[in-house]
């Protein structure tokens, strides 16, 4: 007798992620959204489920390094590529208990969270945002926060946490940011 679930049943396949640098073999319904697939299958429940029509931002991920509606994208789409949760800003990621990195102490520091139900999307938005443009302005990262919903902050305090991170890790480069060149592995 076949076990294999997926030979025994048609409506699931097995799609292997690469979430925080960890690989997972999934067997799942092609219509799973990654999101559901993150916080239901490998337990990943930092990312959020608010709206899921793409709309809060509250599920947003790094796919590739560019920022993901995880609501919005089924979990094979996301097969080959890799994936970042909020779990991997922690050292240690995956949730494994490590110190806040620099974008997440700025949130602390900066009080840009009261509820936080939307505050990993918002953490990975910035990362993802930051990592394209590393000399971004106030008035450019308050435009893209603002594709996000919060219901308590008012936005001013996320702006500038995004802002004082974003400063810091310029003033901790000895030449301009770039992320994934040459010159950032020397820092």
């Amino acid at each position: 007798m076949n076990t294999d679930p997926v030979a025994t049943q048609p409506d699931l396949q097995l799609i292997t992620l690469d979430v925080n640098g960890e690989r997972y073999d999934v067997v799942t319904e092609p219509r799973r959204t990654l999101v559901d697939v993150l916080r239901h299958e490998l337990r990943l429940t930092g990312t959020h489920v608010g709206c899921e029509h793409g709309i809060c931002g509250a599920c947003t991920v790094l796919v590739d390094e560019r920022p993901v509606r995880a609501c919005l994208m089924f979990a094979a789409q996301a097969e080959g590529a890799r994936i970042r949760t909020v779990e991997s800003l922690a050292e240690g990621g995956n949730g494994g208990g490590g110190e806040l990195n620099d974008l997440q102490r700025a949130f602390s520091e900066h009080h840009a969270l009261q509820c936080g139900f939307c505050t990993p999307g918002f953490l990975m938005l910035a990362e993802g945002f930051l990592g394209e443009r590393p000399e971004a302005s106030k008035e450019e990262i308050r435009e893209v926060v603002a594709s996000n919903l919060c219901r308590c902050t008012g936005y001013q305090t996320i702006v500038e946490a995004i802002d004082a991170c974003a400063t810091a890790r310029r003033g901790a480069c000895v030449t301009p940011c770039i992320p994934d060149s040459p010159a950032d592995k020397e820092h």
